[in-house]
């Protein structure tokens, strides 16, 4: 099926814009390298190649894409005439390449070839110059063109159409999800709006069209041939509406004698008229006038009655609609000769009574009895709603999961279940006497305890017997002490055994700090200074610690704390080398291995990436003159 988008039509380039792109385009397509040193065949091989290149790319470029005129937008001979301008330019074109090609099969020179080709492609040039105007009033008609709604001509449609401000969009808006605007004014919708609608599961396609005066054919303007050429050129059933009230500003004569000016495009066409519901009265004088003006009017199927304002009547209108066109689809098709092809495939079997006996349904008793306690069961069955209804609502009653459980003892559902630890059930080793011998194993773990605690007692006592009262307070102070930082540090490992060392400079509340050791050596009887000289002196070795001893200015004493730094070529015990002489060659090799890896920019040893010597973007295009059978 034919689908209209005209959103996807190639736009039309300018005049200018259209030489450009032909030039560009030959200069890319052809070869542009020759040389007077060439054969005079040769050279004129050359140049006649782009003269037809040009000319064959003027005619695809320029070839008319649709020779029939967009909805009443622009007039039938305005755009006739532009296209018959570009295929009278086509042919001007064909006829000159077709000149200046001859001319080519005589020329005796590089530089009458050139000459000659330089002439053909400037006299098409110029004749895509004096066509500037037609194309540009063709741009303006795709445009025009490309702002239309996506029409489908072949599906089912209703056509909407009468005087301006009688509700035709309100009807619209009503029967499908358009959402045209609605104005107390004349000529508020300016184009076709389509919309669409379902109607026994197929879809409807509605479209509303401006209003139409009563007056002459040529007097008509640009937005009132919208609706003629819809009326004219699509197959859709008609729906005429009239305002019998006459709040439009139109009388019902007038409305009347314009459906008796148009109705000749409903042709072959099913047709429905609406009257809007405003005086019920009035029906019947609009009937009447219309039919004393040469129409037609049979009953209901043909004049009905709405309002959009109440939606009196609405769906009763589209349904009509929707019907009369479905039936005059399925006569068309019933007609065509295609359907001769189709009948004979299938038979409709049409059964007819053999007597007048009733016969009734037999259903055996069975099943009857069947659906009798089905019945009763529902409505005897209770829910849960209704359980907690009974039992004190929601909150109060907890509903049981284990009432339907398939067990060999009702009884069993609300035991309780034993517990599992390890595979095992917990149940099967519980001991009668357990809490007794509980308190067994309790009494013998306290009487372990006492006797490792006078064991230690006992140790303490053998390392302090050579002590003094104030040494053993001061050991005894000490063991504590040590006892409560292990037991903090065994805290501290336990619950941040995964997380990183947070550093001192971090530390919140700065609580271990030198000082504080200094003050807690202090209460334990110990200087402070001693442990740090005797750690730097450790550290330094014995010529350092000597020169501390010495009294010496603050300036030398920071120049022997700093660290030095060790020279490259210091040897370090354990590499493998001999001397200071062989780690320097060493490190001069190494830096030559990695100098060329560097200079490709390698990321290592095993980077093995071929880069791209010759991208696309830049050696592709023109071709040089010689072999191309490898292309």
């Amino acid at each position: 099926m034919v689908q209209y988008n005209f959103k996807k039509m190639t736009a039309v380039p300018t005049g200018k814009d259209f030489i450009d792109i032909i030039l560009s385009r030959t200069q890319r397509q052809t070869p542009t390298v020759v040389h007077k040193g060439y054969a005079i065949s040769r050279l004129r091989q050359f140049y006649m190649r782009k003269v037809k290149y040009t000319q064959q790319t003027f005619m695809r470029s320029s070839q008319p894409s649709s020779t029939s005129s967009p909805l009443g937008r622009h007039p039938s001979d305005h755009y006739k005439l532009a296209l018959g301008q570009i295929n009278t330019a086509r042919n001007l074109i064909s006829k000159v390449a077709k000149d200046y090609v001859k001319l080519l099969k005589f020329g005796d020179s590089l530089y009458r070839c050139k000459s000659l080709k330089v002439a053909a492609l400037g006299r098409m040039c110029t004749i895509m110059k004096r066509i500037s105007p037609s194309l540009a009033y063709l741009e303006q008609v795709r445009q025009h063109m490309a702002r239309l709604p996506s029409i489908d001509p072949n599906t089912r449609t209703i056509l909407i159409c009468g005087y301006p401000n009688v509700g035709k969009s309100s009807f619209i808006n009503k029967i499908t999800r358009a959402d045209v605007d609605v104005q107390p004014y004349a000529f508020t919708t300016k184009s076709l709006f389509v919309g669409h609608t379902d109607y026994k599961y197929l879809r409807y396609q509605v479209i509303d069209t401006p209003g139409i005066l009563d007056r002459p054919f040529e007097d008509r303007n640009i937005i009132e041939m919208c609706s003629i050429t819809a009326l004219a050129h699509l197959r859709a059933a008609v729906l005429f509406f009239l305002d019998v009230s006459g709040s439009c500003g139109y009388s019902v004569a007038q409305q009347a004698a314009l459906f008796h000016s148009i109705k000749s495009l409903f042709m072959n066409k099913p047709l429905i008229i609406e009257d809007m519901k405003l005086v019920t009265e009035m029906k019947a004088e609009a009937a009447k006038t219309v039919v004393a003006q040469g129409g037609e009017a049979s009953g209901e199927a043909v004049l009905l009655t709405m309002s959009t304002l109440t939606e009196d009547g609405v769906i009763a209108v589209k349904n009509a609609a929707c019907e009369r066109l479905l039936n005059q689809r399925v006569e068309i098709k019933m007609k065509s000769k295609k359907i001769n092809d189709c009948l004979n495939r299938f038979h409709v079997a049409m059964p007819k009574p053999r007597d007048n006996k009733e016969r009734p349904p037999c259903i055996p008793q069975a099943v009857l009895e069947a659906r009798a306690k089905e019945t009763q069961q529902k409505e005897k069955r209770k829910l849960e709603r209704d359980l907690e209804d009974e039992n004190g609502g929601a909150g109060v009653y907890s509903a049981s999961l284990r009432k339907h459980y398939i067990l060999a003892d009702e009884e069993w559902k609300e035991d309780i279940m034993p517990e599992i630890l390890d595979g095992h059930n917990v149940y099967d080793f519980v001991d009668a006497d357990i809490l007794q011998r509980l308190e067994e194993l309790e009494r013998e773990e306290g009487l372990r305890l006492e006797a490792e605690a006078e064991a230690e007692d006992d140790a303490l006592d053998m390392d302090a017997r050579d002590l003094s009262p104030e040494e053993r307070e001061a050991l005894a102070e000490i063991k504590k002490k040590k006892a409560m930082l292990i037991q903090e540090h065994r805290i501290k490992k336990s619950t941040a055994e995964s997380r990183p060392t947070v550093p001192r400079k971090f530390d919140r509340y700065r609580s271990f700090t030198t000082k504080r050791m200094g003050r807690e050596l202090s209460t334990l009887g110990m200087d402070p200074s001693a442990p740090s000289t005797g750690e730097r002196s450790q550290a330094r070795g014995d010529d350092e610690a000597v020169n501390m001893d010495v009294d010496q200015p603050n300036k030398k004493l920071r120049l022997r704390s700093r660290s030095r730094s060790r020279p490259p070529g210091e040897v370090v015990p354990g590499e493998g080398l001999r001397d200071s002489a062989q780690k320097v060659k060493a490190i001069k090799l190494a830096k030559n291995s990695v100098k060329l890896r560097n200079k490709s920019a390698r990321r290592g040893e095993a980077d093995r990436v071929i880069p791209n010597m010759k991208p696309k973007h830049l050696f592709s295009g023109k071709r040089s003159i010689g072999k191309t059978s490898r292309r």
